[in-house]
C-alpha cells in the first residue's frame, strides 16, 4: 500500500506528513520544555534568601556552547539547501559539520557534568564546633579527603542553620543580605583543605538531590542533552544507510533532512533560553 502525502502536500494543511507531524510533535515538546522552566522560575522566586546560588556554572564554556549550536544550526539548513540543489556531496559535508557540532556540545557538557559531581560540601564536626568545607575532591582515602575550596557554592540550608554561609535579616518584607558574613570561614584561595574521615557527619557532592537549583539544572541540561544524542542519531542514520533514499526517491529523502532539521532547530532554540537563564542570571 502506497502511504500518500510522503512528498506532496496535504489540500487541508499546505503540509506533507511528515513535516504536519513533526509540528504536532514540536507543540508538545514547547508544553514540556514550559513547565520545566516555569518549574525552575517557582524554586528560584521561592528559594529562602542567601541559598539560590549565582555564578555556580562555567560561563566560557557555556557560551561556547552556544556558539556551537548557533554553528550547527547554520549548517543543518545548509545541508537541507545543497538537496534542494541537487547537490549530495555538499550535502554530505554540511551534514557531517552538524554531527561534529553535535559530538563538540555533548563532550562540553560531560566536562560541566563532571566538575558538579566532583563538587562536594562537607560538614565536619570536632568538638561542639562545626567546620562547612566546599570545593572540588583532589583526593580522598580511608582516613581523609581532600579538597580544592572553590570560588563558587551552594548555601544550603543545613550550612546556613549551623551559622555559615551568608544572612539574610527580613524586615518590613525585605531581605538585607550581608556579603561579607562568616567571611572568616572561607579558605585561603587555592589552599588546600584536609579533612578528616572521623570528623565527618555529612560529605555530598553536588548531584541534583544536594540542592533544588542542581535538580533543575541537571534535569533540563539533561533532558537538552538527550534531545542533542535524539538528534544526532537521526542525523547519523540519514548520513549512513539512509542516504540511499537519495537515490530511489531525492524528494522524499530531502523532506526527511527538513523535518529532522526542524527538530535540531527546536533543540538549538531550547538552548538560547537555557543558556542566559542558568547561566547568566
Amino acid at each position: 500500500m502506497e502511504i500518500p502525502y510522503t512528498v506532496k502536500e496535504r489540500k487541508d494543511t499546505g503540509l506533507y506528513n511528515a513535516k504536519l507531524g513533526i509540528w504536532l510533535f514540536l507543540a508538545s515538546e514547547v508544553m514540556l520544555f514550559g513547565a520545566l522552566f516555569s518549574a525552575y522560575i517557582l524554586l528560584r522566586v521561592g528559594a529562602t534568601p542567601g541559598t539560590w546560588p549565582h555564578g555556580l556554572l562555567n560561563v566560557p564554556l557555556g557560551t561556547l556552547n552556544t556558539i556551537v549550536l548557533i554553528i550547527s544550526s547554520v549548517t543543518v539548513v545548509m545541508a537541507w539547501a545543497s538537496l534542494k540543489m541537487k547537490q549530495f556531496g555538499k550535502w554530505r559535508m554540511y551534514q557531517g559539520a552538524t554531527l561534529v557540532c553535535a559530538l563538540i556540545f555533548l563532550v562540553i557538557k560531560s566536562f560541566e557534568y563532571n566538575d558538579k559531581l566532583t563538587h562536594y560540601e562537607v560538614i565536619s564536626k570536632v568538638g561542639d564546633k562545626y567546620q562547612v568545607h566546599d570545593g572540588h575532591l583532589i583526593s580522598e582515602d580511608k582516613d581523609k579527603v581532600v579538597l580544592e575550596p572553590s570560588a563558587h557554592r551552594i548555601y544550603t540550608s543545613r550550612a546556613i542553620a549551623l551559622g555559615f554561609g551568608p544572612v539574610a535579616e527580613v524586615a518590613h518584607g525585605k531581605a538585607d543580605h550581608d556579603p561579607k558574613a562568616h567571611a572568616d570561614h572561607a579558605p585561603a584561595k587555592h589552599e588546600l583543605v584536609t579533612i578528616q574521615r572521623s570528623t565527618i557527619e555529612r560529605m555530598q557532592n553536588y548531584a541534583p538531590k544536594h540542592h533544588a537549583y542542581l535538580a533543575i539544572y541537571f534535569t533540563l541540561t539533561g533532558l537538552h542533552a538527550l534531545h542533542v544524542i535524539g538528534g544526532a542519531l537521526v542525523m547519523g542514520y540519514l548520513f549512513g544507510p539512509g542516504a540511499k533514499m537519495w537515490k530511489t526517491d531525492p524528494e522524499r529523502f530531502t523532506n526527511r533532512i527538513e523535518v529532522s532539521g526542524l527538530f535540531w532547530h527546536f533543540v538549538d532554540l531550547v538552548w538560547i533560553f537555557l543558556f542566559p537563564i542558568l547561566y547568566l542570571l
